[in-house]
């Protein structure tokens, strides 16, 4: 049976998992969800996802993350925990700075017809500048963010740095020569390649 997502091919969220089911193999279908209309919070999506957010999987298994593609590296403990350490990071310490940036350049123009904010773009991109740094330092001992493996850790960066690319902010990522060379790596991967071409927030037709 045809696994069924439910969500947007252009948003962050729902790529990170259509990310990870093509480093499976696995079969599934997308299934789009008019946010528009408030599609996501009807019952019938609710009942999927009861925070009314996007994605959502048939039988709501977001264990699918990493299970049987090895990008959790559960076998290896010690991996295992470098993987979560990563994540959080990722979590807790890159989205903020960098969401706000997608944000105001993307989503605002794009979406609302509005103006950003220079404000809190320039101070989430010394937010930002601030974790690459770190990323850039833990780069030159190890060819990933957990170690030299791809992980989980790094697939979950894919959506944001490719939107950021399409800024001038890209430069974050650019003027770091280990963090480029990291990024053009998972960017090259055929799974995320697979995903890039739905990635088209605030492309003008």
């Amino acid at each position: 049976m045809t696994m069924k997502l439910y969500g947007l091919a252009m948003s962050t969220c729902t790529s990170k998992v259509i990310t990870c089911l093509h480093e499976h193999g696995a079969e599934f279908e997308l299934v789009p969800v008019n946010l528009q209309n408030g599609e996501h919070k009807q019952p019938a999506f609710l009942a999927k996802n009861p925070f009314g957010q996007i994605p959502a999987l048939d039988d709501g298994d977001l264990t699918l993350f990493g299970s049987g593609c090895d990008l959790l590296r559960s076998q290896n403990p010690k991996e295992a925990a470098l993987v979560k350490a990563w994540m959080e990071v990722e979590s807790q310490q890159f989205s903020p700075a960098i969401s706000s940036i997608f944000y105001q350049f993307i989503i605002v123009p794009s979406m609302y017809g509005g103006s950003p904010n220079q404000m809190i773009i320039d101070e989430s991109s010394a937010k930002l500048g601030k974790v690459l740094d770190v990323y850039e330092k833990r780069l030159s001992s190890s060819k990933y963010l957990a170690g030299d493996f791809y992980n989980l850790a790094d697939l979950h960066h894919l959506s944001y740095i490719y939107y950021l690319m399409k800024t001038p902010y890209g430069k974050l990522i650019n003027e770091r020569p280990r963090v480029r060379a990291w990024w053009e790596d998972i960017s090259s991967r055929p799974a995320f390649k697979k995903v890039a071409a739905g990635l088209t927030l605030g492309d003008k037709n």
